[in-house]
């Protein structure tokens, strides 16, 4: 009988990681009317900082909050969410996602849970992005994740997302900086206008 495959974290997120650049590059200014944001699996919040910064109010996403209630403690627009977002049916997670949408943009970085996929785009307002950075397949000789289960294959974003998202851009494959590591990274857009 086989073991099911048990959660395997990425790397530590250092406590004052810098935003991925990445996700900086794809994360406009809010819109004048202040659009809202998720940032989905948001660790200790350094992209929930960064949207802030641009203006977004943000819904942030973990299943341990400490970090983010800190946050959202201070900033009236930073609302924590305590969620495991594994546990039972990912279409029922994604219904309970959409009442604190919809959102102009959901961010997932450092994270995957390959049955959240293809809900995704329907956490979108028209016009709204999808900015998605995570490991893949090959990050296993560098470090974690190393259990395929956690890893992206080849060119599966863009797959996921095709006729549900328009691609703006997309990359994988080995990076040095800031540590060695494999990675895949999309940015889409839904259809219509924000």
């Amino acid at each position: 009988m086989t073991e099911p495959a048990k959660p395997e974290r990425a790397k530590p997120e250092p406590a004052l990681a810098a935003p991925s650049p990445w996700v900086s590059r794809f994360l406009p200014p809010a819109p004048a009317d202040g659009g809202r944001l998720l940032d989905l699996a948001a660790g200790k919040g350094r992209h929930t900082k960064l949207a802030r910064a641009r203006g977004w109010r943000v819904t942030a996403v973990d299943r341990e909050t400490g970090a983010l209630a800190a946050l959202a403690a201070e900033d009236e627009g930073v609302a924590a969410l305590t969620m495991d977002l594994e546990a039972g049916d990912a279409g029922a997670t994604v219904r309970a996602l959409d009442s604190a949408g919809p959102f102009g943009i959901v961010i997932v970085c450092n994270y995957l849970h390959r049955p959240l996929l293809p809900h995704l785009p329907a956490l979108l307002k028209p016009g709204g992005r999808l900015i998605y950075e995570t490991f893949m397949v090959g990050n296993e000789a560098w470090g974690r994740p190393r259990n395929p289960n956690f890893l992206l294959r080849h060119g599966e974003l863009p797959s996921v997302f095709e006729g549900r998202l328009t691609t703006l851009a997309f990359e994988q494959g080995y990076e040095a900086n800031p540590s060695p590591r494999v990675v895949q990274r999309y940015a889409g857009e839904s259809a219509g206008t924000v």
